[in-house]
């Protein structure tokens, strides 16, 4: 039967370093289908044709085919993989892909991941870390269970921000055990979300910050502080006010120079120094250091100044943001992100790794599904 059913098809060409693509639907689909149209028309070794996913294959878990020749006549091979297509509903509890063994960790700025088989990430997906130690007392745990937005190297490792060429850390090696890397499926599940602090940089009036994922603020949005005394830099913090006990302290940004970087104006002559180089000792009740946006009116948006109510805001603000279904509304600490549909992440084949989900400059034609009977 069909007659509840819901269905909906759309394309997208990929970029020549090609990113998770995602779709806005106003549903979530049960099925997704893909067929990369450039692998037939210009048909390349280890490009993907088709791939298919489905409700009972489990969120991420995606199958493929791709050509396995390299050249004519195009032999075709099957595989799949765990960093595929999964689908979202903004408003629920966040979602993770599967846990992935991580290899080690380097000390350095910014830190180098390695996985133990390939992870399927691509730049700009957003990660959490879990269980990062050495030995009982050496590690990385500072970090542990931090978003962090990564920048793909290699098929096996991928950088983080942040500065772990410090005293207090210690180099993972050896693949430890409970040592792994999830992926965060949808992270803008709130906008513009509660930030972590990666760097703080103080000149004269400016304070310039860092953030381990895509912070999207825009310029003249309002923000505070929440930074645990052992950071440094907590006269920032939004309470105490010393001067009017019981009223916040909040700050305006001036300057939105990356997704993940923002200036904001403030009198930091009397403020102590940002330190991330937190020792191991402490991770046990470890509050971690965070941005927040403020707002008398939490239901978001661009400013609506007359005229059409779309486009809707896109998220990140900075550059490369994917769409919500929110129309510009009153400004505030948040943006409503009811948004739904799905993800296409860049997974690699689970025994072709060379075999990537989205390929380079590729036309993709999908379509999705919502059955009106399924079991």
């Amino acid at each position: 039967m069909a007659e509840y059913s819901k269905l909906a098809r759309g394309s997208f060409t990929t970029a020549a370093t090609p990113v998770a693509q995602v779709v806005n639907l106003p549903f979530q689909p049960q099925r997704v289908t893909l067929l990369n149209y450039t692998a037939y028309s210009a048909p390349a070794q280890y490009s993907v044709t088709q791939a298919v996913w489905d409700i009972a294959m489990g969120q991420g878990n995606t199958g493929f085919e791709y050509l396995s020749a390299a050249s004519a006549p195009w032999a075709v091979a099957a595989d799949y993989t765990p960093f595929g297509i999964s689908t979202f509903a903004n408003g629920i509890a966040l979602q993770y892909g599967p846990q992935l063994q991580i290899a080690s960790i380097t000390k350095a700025n910014p830190a180098v991941v390695t996985t133990a088989a390939a992870h399927g990430l691509s730049t700009g997906n957003v990660v959490i870390l879990e269980g990062l130690y050495q030995s009982p007392t050496t590690g990385m745990a500072q970090i542990s269970l931090m978003p962090f937005i990564v920048t793909v190297t290699a098929p096996t490792t991928f950088t983080i921000p942040w500065n772990t060429n410090q005293s207090n850390f210690t180099a993972i090696s050896g693949s430890p055990v409970g040592a792994y890397v999830r992926q965060l499926l949808y992270p803008n599940l709130y906008l513009p979300g509660v930030n972590f602090i990666t760097a703080l940089t103080l000149s004269g009036t400016n304070v310039s910050v860092t953030t381990t994922t895509n912070h999207n603020y825009v310029v003249g949005q309002e923000i505070a502080f929440r930074i645990p005394s052992v950071y440094g830099s907590s006269q920032l913090n939004s309470l105490p006010d010393n001067i009017i006990p019981g009223s916040p302290i909040y700050y305006y940004v001036t300057a939105v120079t990356s997704n993940t970087a923002f200036t904001c104006t403030a009198l930091s002559a009397s403020v102590t120094a940002f330190n991330s180089n937190q020792p191991f000792s402490s991770v046990p009740g470890l509050q971690l250091p965070q941005v927040v946006a403020v707002g008398d009116i939490n239901s978001g948006g661009t400013p609506y100044s007359g005229g059409a109510l779309y486009p809707s805001p896109s998220f990140p603000t900075f550059v490369g943001g994917a769409p919500t279904i929110n129309g510009p509304a009153i400004s505030g600490a948040f943006v409503n992100n009811t948004a739904q549909g799905f993800v296409i992440g860049n997974g690699a084949g689970n025994v072709q790794a060379l075999a990537t989900l989205l390929t380079p400059s590729s036309l993709y034609i999908w379509s999705a599904y919502l059955f009106d009977i399924s079991s």
